[in-house]
């Protein structure tokens, strides 16, 4: 790897006028519920979780439990360099400061693709949970909920903390509702859990589950929780970000992993049968161990857990894209108005740029984009491990920054494992991401790195250097 930093200095451009800085505006409470609020455990329960259902069964709790697993340790590295760097770049301020500025560009848009597709795919789920009030096309609820997240968007990050938190506390209650009426109503005990079978065809034949399967799964299983890494995004507007961003990190993975996980145990024991199971109608058990009114109140915490999450998303995305036109990843006209901020501190066209996009994405269609937003979270979890080997290596190592335990074990254990789960994913999946990633490496050669005193400065604001 080449042109990697040879300290964790702020990269000012040549020419210019002085980056722009976030404002310090929220402490550890605040940054948990806007990082638990973009992971989302109730939307991610009924949109995503249902697709793992469908393919690994009864091991889908087995699955997501793993992927958990594996979370702690990329969380570990998330919360060294998001200390030891923070900046609202994220993972390609860290990646570009310790394995080389290519590296990180390549983590830029691999994270570029995630936050720019999921915020409309998750959107368009809103329909289906408006469905009990009123009949909604779902590419038209999807629009109306990345616009009214785009608005949200535009106010003070501190305002946006107190919208959401309000909107998480609704669908943890979902998530706990429906754990409690999946274990009342459990008819297979524990003993399911433990047998791995999928429905199969038609006649109530079933397949046993495979550990080739549960890997398979382990992408869109870290998909499910990835969400924590929102924290490394807000690390310029939390205070304290050295103490902070480690505490926000590990507290929401623990609370989102328990808020799905927990929840996804109950469907699975208290599923009718396999075939219920495998289909993924949650909402249709729910009204089964029920009535009308209590899946009526699920179905609004849900839609309310998707508006939250376009908003927090919008959020998150908005910052990077304010980031990369700060680090001069554009022509200069783009860079401008990139990196403008609004009255509320908050960096309107990015904003804009973010949700006005991701509302005419919810009219196109978007089959394989679970598949490709997996692999790409993958792929940046796998280079983030790369760049933590590099963490205390120079003036990097004297830095006061959160140090995980069992380095360099910890990030040599995920590099290992990510690849082997990168390997067993589907060939068009890894298609279309490395097809995307190879313009972005040409744009890199022809663009960026002829250019490389005046574009792809990646910086750190200086009282975070303090």
């Amino acid at each position: 790897m080449t042109d990697t930093l040879s300290a964790p200095h702020a990269l000012a451009p040549q020419t210019g006028p002085v980056p722009q800085k976030l404002k310090r505006s929220i402490g550890v409470v605040g940054g948990t519920l806007l990082t638990l609020s973009c992971v989302t455990p109730a939307s991610t329960l009924f949109v995503v979780v249902p697709d793992l259902f469908s393919s690994v069964g009864t091991f889908t709790w087995l699955t997501i439990a793993i992927g958990s697993l594996l979370c702690i340790g990329v969380a570990f590295c998330y919360s060294e360099l998001g200390t030891l760097i923070p900046s609202a770049g994220g993972e390609y301020a860290i990646v570009s400061t310790l394995a080389g500025r290519l590296a990180g560009w390549l983590v830029f848009v691999l994270s570029l693709l995630v936050v720019m597709i999921v915020p409309p795919v998750i959107a368009m789920g809103t329909a289906d949970y408006l469905a009990p009030l009123v009949h909604v096309p779902a590419p038209l609820a999807g629009a109306g909920v990345m616009l009214l997240a785009t608005l949200a968007g535009l106010l003070d990050l501190r305002a946006n903390a107190w919208i959401t938190g309000i909107f998480l506390v609704l669908e943890v209650i979902a998530a706990g509702v429906v754990a409690v009426l999946g274990f009342a109503h459990s008819e297979h005990g524990t003993g399911t859990l433990v047998h791995g079978a999928v429905a199969s065809g038609e006649g109530g034949a079933h397949a046993a589950v495979t550990a080739g399967l549960v890997i398979s799964g382990l992408a869109i299983a870290l998909f499910i929780t990835q969400g924590f890494s929102t924290a490394v995004y807000l690390s310029e507007e939390l205070e304290n970000p050295r103490r902070n961003v480690a505490r926000t990190v590990l507290a929401t993975l623990a609370i989102s992993t328990a808020v799905i996980l927990v929840p996804v145990i109950a469907i699975t024991m208290g599923a009718p049968d396999l075939a219920t199971l495998t289909n993924g109608d949650i909402s249709g058990m729910i009204a089964a161990w029920s009535n009308s009114a209590v899946g009526t109140f699920i179905s609004l915490c849900v839609a309310l857990a998707i508006i939250n999450a376009g908003i927090v998303m919008v959020i998150q995305n908005s910052r990077v894209l304010f980031a990369s036109a700060r680090d001069k990843a554009w022509p200069e006209p783009v860079n401008n108005a990139l990196a403008r901020l609004g009255r509320f501190g908050s960096p309107w066209v990015a904003t804009l740029v973010v949700g006005v996009p991701g509302a005419a994405l919810c009219f196109v269609n978007l089959d394989t984009l679970y598949g490709v937003t997996g692999v790409s979270v993958t792929g940046m979890y796998l280079l983030v491990a790369v760049a933590a080997l590099f963490s205390r290596r120079g003036a990097h190592r004297d830095i006061p920054a959160w140090r995980m335990p069992l380095w360099p074990v910890v990030p040599l254990l995920l590099i290992a494992v990510l690849g082997y789960v990168l390997y067993m994913q589907d060939t068009e999946y890894l298609l279309w991401t490395g097809g995307i990633t190879a313009v972005a490496t040409l744009y890199w050669l022809f663009y960026l790195r002829p250019r490389q005193d005046t574009r792809w400065l990646v910086s750190i604001p200086e009282d975070a250097q303090a």
